[in-house]
């Protein structure tokens, strides 16, 4: 028989949704996959009530409906601060992961270089490769996830097609300050580096910290493709509306990619989801405020269960460390947490380049009631794991 591509060899399946199924398997609460427990906004379900009847039900222009890009050009031109053109410079995808993988496809060619920061969110290293891309990969170092910037110039003397920003970060919570983004910004104008930005946590931010879009920085609108989704912002993560936002002359290449890989996006929900973006500017606040709530709530939970953390500043993830309980792999810790105290998490294994074995991935968007339950089981982590001989001898 014919050898399966030699690609396919490079990467695994998700982890992220292996142990969501380990989780619905035995039941656990899952705070490994990252998607709420709690209903979208009222305006957009009830929108979408209406549409079951009336339609849209047929394709929409595969680079999606006019009415959506234009209601997404005018919330954007507010909170990125440049001037967008809904029929120019706007592509609707099937989720940010397609809008990744169209902008990967997009300007790279095979053999081309992209660098990634370690850790990652799973998908780029397997973007890169699926493009024909090699990645080079430069550490954000723990506990604070900060670059050294000798390694990224070095990495950028390697002369790269684009480098790929996460920003707010998934996995680690990290905001990226003014001073990194002007940092990495003037690298890719020197080497002439487009900048592909991941950009879904981007309304949830807590202060004091704030979101800084690439595209607005002086010269950087020209040279970086920002993909984006409805689906954090609006608790709709099954619904798979993306978007990405860059230049005429790139955009107009997307757009080729887009249609091959998936036509369009679902008519029904982008005609529902006009709902959210015109939502006041008091959602935004109140949503920032949610989860600033929400990660206080968890972190207090785990300073009561003895568990050491990184405190995020933005996203909805926090990386705690398991240094104290194994000398086992990450992976098999976090299979024994699901099954045993009930709680579900992603290895941190899985969004480093690194040999890093130390580290586990919660997120807390989740109901109040979920997170204290999860809190409840966390507390017993310590007793069960010693009764488990999991937990290190001091």
């Amino acid at each position: 028989m014919p050898e399966i591509s030699s690609r396919l060899s490079n990467f695994t399946e998700s982890v992220i949704r292996k142990m969501t199924r380990i989780s619905n398997k035995y039941g656990a609460i899952n705070l490994s996959q990252g998607f709420p427990d709690f209903d979208p906004p009222k305006e957009i379900t009830e929108a979408l009530k209406k549409i079951a009847d009336d339609g849209p039900h047929q394709y929409e222009v595969t680079w999606g409906s006019q009415k959506l890009r234009e209601a997404l050009a005018k919330k954007q031109r507010k909170y990125m601060g440049i001037d967008i053109d809904p029929d120019k410079e706007i592509v609707i995808t099937c989720g940010s992961t397609e809008a990744m993988m169209v902008s990967m496809m997009t300007v790279c060619n095979p053999k081309d270089k992209v660098i990634v920061f370690s850790p990652f969110y799973e998908n780029y290293g397997a973007d890169a490769i699926l493009s024909g891309a090699e990645p080079i990969y430069v550490p954000l170092k723990p506990p604070t996830f900060e670059f050294d910037k000798e390694e990224l110039i070095n990495a950028f003397k390697q002369k790269p097609k684009a480098i790929i920003l996460c920003n707010p970060s998934n996995p680690t919570g990290k905001v990226f300050s003014l001073e990194e983004l002007q940092f990495i910004s003037e690298l890719a104008k020197e080497y002439d580096t487009f900048v592909i930005t991941d950009e879904v946590y981007e309304h949830i931010v807590m202060k004091p910290y704030e979101h800084i879009y690439m595209s607005s920085l002086p010269g950087m609108f020209e040279r970086t493709i920002a993909c984006s989704s409805l689906s954090k912002t609006y608790a709709i993560t099954g619904w798979r509306i993306g978007y990405i936002i860059a230049p005429e002359h790139i955009i107009q290449n997307a757009k080729k990619v887009h249609d091959f890989l998936t036509v369009g996006a679902a008519a029904p929900l982008q005609a529902a989801v006009l709902e959210g973006l015109s939502l006041p500017d008091s959602y935004y606040e109140e949503l920032r405020e949610l989860y600033t709530r929400k990660r206080d709530l968890f972190l207090k939970g785990l300073d009561e269960a003895g568990l050491k953390y990184t405190k995020p500043e933005g996203a909805y993830y926090v990386m705690v460390d398991i240094s104290e309980f194994t000398n086992r792999s990450d992976n098999e810790f976090c299979e024994w947490l699901i099954k045993e105290v009930g709680v579900a998490a992603v290895p941190g294994s899985s969004f480093f380049k690194e040999d890093v074995n130390n580290l586990i991935r919660f997120h807390f968007a989740k109901k109040d009631e979920t997170l204290i339950e999860a809190i409840k089981r966390l507390k017993t982590l310590k007793e069960k794991a010693s009764k488990s001989q999991w937990l290190k001898e001091k």
